[in-house]
């Protein structure tokens, strides 16, 4: 008779990055079940403050606090934030659907309202998880980022890490990227205080522009602190006395110098979506309508970057696909809904 009382036991989570208190759950899951998915969230995102490993990193992380016979009884399923619950539940069903039938163990913690996903999976077993050690990764990321210190950096990290890790990420920040993510870090810190003596948290309105022409879609290179280098789409805030079409078609004047004029651009409006998922920007709670244009089989107009943008182009949509890990916060999710990219994961 199996020791084990289910046949596959399942663990979901971003592990930005893997932590004691990750090691816990995947105990449980290893004593629940011969073979265990850890199912990685967030895969296939660019590098910022909040998501700064790559599946690939996270996946490496956690290997290594495990010993080889564990190792071997454990496999890896990247999942992208596809911002849509069904599709993201069903896209995590899928995989764990390939790993083979037979009982299903979900192992999780409930931390707070963010831990709502664990709801989605009736079919599996739950299989609940004291909380052992009062940490979290967002606090890991603050010591990661803050410490000006490699040796005291490394001090704090011991104490949440395995040591394994701790070497790993020491030789991780020695990487060209680190500086970038740590600048970004102390900016949206910077920006959360600006607002935080307000009575409760904003909610802040954006646009956002999705522009084709002639098979080509119009991007930015981001310039500034928060997402610096990385693609996205011509947009930002709504000033007071805007209405929403006014103020996309504003913020693609200034960001890119598109001289279109604004009648005929408001007759090349195809559709407008709302995206709002809570998690989808790292600034706090913000909700962008997205307009969507299409000029057709016309000359590319002449742009260039301005105001919050370093760089601007018209990039071939057959090319979108290959820069998804390039673009800034959920704006390849807005162009896949338009346009209907590749959404594809390694198996």
């Amino acid at each position: 008779m199996s020791e084990y009382t289910h046949d596959l036991a399942v663990l979901v989570g971003r592990f930005q990055p893997f932590h004691k208190g990750h090691q816990t759950l995947l105990d449980r899951a290893l004593a629940s079940a011969a073979r265990v998915v850890v199912v990685l969230g967030s895969a296939l995102r660019a590098r910022d403050a909040k998501n700064p490993f790559t599946w690939e990193e996270r996946a490496q992380m956690t290997g290594l606090a495990l010993s080889e016979e564990q190792r071997a009884r454990l496999s890896f399923v990247p999942v992208r934030d596809y911002y849509d619950d069904r599709l993201w539940r069903d896209a995590v069903a899928q995989a764990i659907g390939r790993e083979g039938g037979g009982r299903v163990a979900l192992v999780g913690f409930f931390k707070d309202a963010s831990s709502y996903y664990l709801n989605l999976f009736p079919d599996w077993d739950f299989l609940p998880v004291e909380r052992e050690h009062p940490i979290d990764a967002t606090g890991v990321r603050r010591a990661l980022f803050e410490s000006q210190d490699a040796a005291a950096r490394r001090a704090v990290l011991l104490s949440v890490l395995h040591p394994a890790v701790v070497d790993y990420l020491h030789g991780w920040a020695c990487q060209g990227w680190f500086p970038r993510l740590q600048r970004e870090h102390a900016s949206l810190q910077k920006y959360r205080e600006s607002w935080s003596g307000a009575p409760y948290e904003p909610i802040f309105v954006t646009v956002d522009s999705v522009l084709r022409a002639a098979g080509h879609v119009l991007l930015i290179r981001r310039g500034g602190e928060m997402g610096e280098g990385l693609w996205a789409l011509p947009g930002g805030f709504v000033e007071p006395q805007e209405r929403l079409l006014q103020s996309a078609l504003r913020e693609l004047r200034e960001e890119t110098g598109f001289g279109v004029l604004e009648l005929t651009l408001a007759g090349a409006l195809r559709e407008v979506a709302v995206f709002d998922h809570p998690s989808r920007s790292q600034r706090g709670r913000t909700i962008t309508h997205a307009h969507f244009f299409d000029l057709g089989e016309v000359r590319l107009p002449e742009v260039r970057g301005g105001d919050d943008a370093a760089h601007a182009a018209w990039v071939p949509v057959a090319e979108l696909a290959a820069l998804e890990t390039s673009f800034f916060e959920d704006h390849y999710t807005i162009l896949s809904h338009f346009l209907g990219l590749a959404r594809e994961l390694p198996e």
